[in-house]
């Protein structure tokens, strides 16, 4: 006659039993009263003829035939859970998780999020957007655009956009302190970088040691002596210096490829000649296991145009 099949419904129970060493514990974990998982435990013994477990007052340890059949319990219980785990995913819409900062994200990121969402409807892009400057060990992200250089990144980087500023303002400003020629931004060789010195300017302040471009570097670069004037401003994201350049605050040094919509339009000009480090700008980094969509999203981050919208 053939042997009589074990019901499966102890099967969750005794793994907890066995891996908290304790009835009591594993009833806790599982939301049941420590008799009904003292009673699952006792009907298995009995099924098999064997006992599973050593009481004791303070707790239970598994007998040989116990953590044999503990170990076959861990074992089906890991392999149906991933299962389930990879049965959900696939009835789930995908979820890329995209990490980077405020500048970014606002100015180059988001213009573009409705044409990703055109080529890949099902895919669902998740931003997350702060001050930081790496998101960490956390694994919190599918794919990481950060500022710095490729020594920052490693070779498994992507230069999305090189470093290049310029000084912008919004065409009121300009206009008011003379930084227009006959009604459009003054080229370098019009442009006196002296004038600009004695402006109020905004400044990007979000980290004690900045490893992008400051007006400092401009005015070095300009060979101008500079001294901060009281209308100078200190911001503490990308967003807020454009922002306040836009409303008159002030000038702000724009970055080549987060500004160029507001200069395509006509809501901020530039007002100075650019200075460039080709080797620093923002850059494209894989997550450490990136799905198939994120691996779209990566991909067609890296064929948009480096300039433009």
């Amino acid at each position: 006659m053939a042997e009589r099949l074990l019901d499966l419904g102890w099967v969750r129970i005794f793994e907890a039993v066995g891996r908290r060493g304790s009835l009591t514990a594993a009833a806790s974990e599982l939301g049941l009263s420590q008799p009904a998982v003292s009673y699952t435990v006792r009907m298995l013994e009995q099924q098999l003829g064997a006992a599973l477990l050593e009481r004791g007052h303070r707790g239970s340890t598994l007998t040989a035939a116990g953590d044999r059949l503990h170990r076959a319990a861990t074992a089906a219980l890991g392999e149906i859970d991933a299962s389930a785990r990879a049965i959900r995913r696939m009835n789930r819409q995908p979820v890329v998780r995209l990490f980077t900062d405020y500048g970014f994200a606002s100015f180059w990121m988001m213009p573009r999020v409705a044409q990703f969402r055109r080529v890949r409807p099902d895919t669902e892009v998740h931003i997350i957007a702060s001050a930081a400057a790496d998101p960490g060990t956390d694994e919190a992200e599918d794919v990481a655009v950060l500022f710095g250089t490729r020594a920052d990144f490693g070779a498994g980087a992507t230069q999305l956009v090189e470093e290049r500023v310029y000084p912008v303002c919004s065409p009121g400003f300009a206009a008011r302190h003379g930084l227009l020629a006959q009604g459009v931004a003054a080229d370098d060789a019009t442009n006196d970088p002296r004038r600009l010195a004695r402006l109020p300017l905004l400044h990007l302040d979000s980290t004690p040691r900045p490893r992008w471009f400051g007006w400092h570097d401009w005015f070095a670069a300009m060979r101008v002596p500079r001294e901060p004037v009281p209308g100078d401003l200190s911001l503490n994201t990308y967003g807020l210096v454009v922002q306040a350049a836009m409303a008159d605050q002030g000038v702000a040094l724009g970055w080549e490829g987060l500004i160029d919509g507001a200069i395509a339009d006509g809501t901020l000009v530039a007002v100075g000649p650019p200075i460039a480090r080709p080797e620093s700008g923002y850059w494209l980094r894989p997550g450490r296991e990136p799905s198939a969509a994120a691996w779209d999203l990566i991909n067609w981050i890296i064929a948009q145009p480096r300039w433009g919208i």
